[in-house]
């Protein structure tokens, strides 16, 4: 799953980005609306975590410029105007959901994983595939009695291809979802993960769709 992350506090973004880093999550960080406007642009992400006070303007006027233009991504604001009509003004304004700071880094990925899931229609975080039972709030899942662990990158493919059993995924979109926008692509990143992933689930769990991608096998 990608974040952009909309910070100006230099702490904060390197605590958000680890965190978040440590719950499945790849952050790419910025901190003006300038930058914010430009890497969504970019396209790849799944949500979006928004401080309100930013150098260069106000991160609630810049929701409602994206909602406005039809933006459709989960919005989470992030910040220290937590007051009742503070949480009013911006959920009105589009926000998913509001958090104010401090707060703690498992209930930020918790809210996230909640608002990421019903963009997606679902009513659990728990997804289910031919006898996997992945669970994002760990990075962890169980396979015919077998607890297995991922790493980031791994769970990030494998999230991705369970989000769309079925559907073919593409080299370039597994990369979207692994690297920030302005991060240089490693060549063979995703191949060798899907290779890992197999070594955890079998070599038929994910199968090569030779010049398309990759897709989860049928279930059986």
């Amino acid at each position: 799953m990608r974040l952009l992350i909309v910070e100006d506090d230099t702490i904060l973004q390197d605590g958000l980005a680890v965190g978040l880093g440590l719950s499945g999550y790849s952050a790419e960080v910025v901190d003006s609306c300038a930058d914010a406007r430009a890497a969504l642009a970019a396209g790849g992400f799944n949500g979006v975590v928004l401080d309100v006070m930013l150098p260069d303007g106000s991160g609630l006027d810049l929701l409602a410029e994206w909602r406005g233009e039809g933006m459709r991504l989960p919005v989470l604001v992030l910040t220290a105007r937590d007051q009742v009509t503070d949480r009013i003004h911006g959920l009105d304004r589009g926000a998913d959901d509001y958090l104010g700071k401090p707060f703690d880094l498992e209930e930020l990925a918790a809210r996230l994983r909640a608002i990421l899931r019903r963009a997606e229609g679902r009513a659990t975080a728990h997804l289910h595939w031919n006898g996997l039972h992945l669970d994002p709030s760990r990075m962890s899942g169980t396979l015919d009695g077998r607890d297995l662990r991922f790493s980031r990158r791994e769970f990030t493919i494998l999230h991705a291809l369970m989000e769309r059993p079925g559907a073919i995924l593409g080299k370039s979109t597994l990369e979207e979802k692994l690297y920030g926008w302005q991060e240089d692509v490693e060549s063979n990143t995703v191949e060798v993960h899907i290779h890992k992933l197999r070594a955890k689930l079998g070599p038929s769990f994910i199968e090569t769709v030779r010049g398309a991608g990759y897709r989860l096998a049928e279930a059986s």
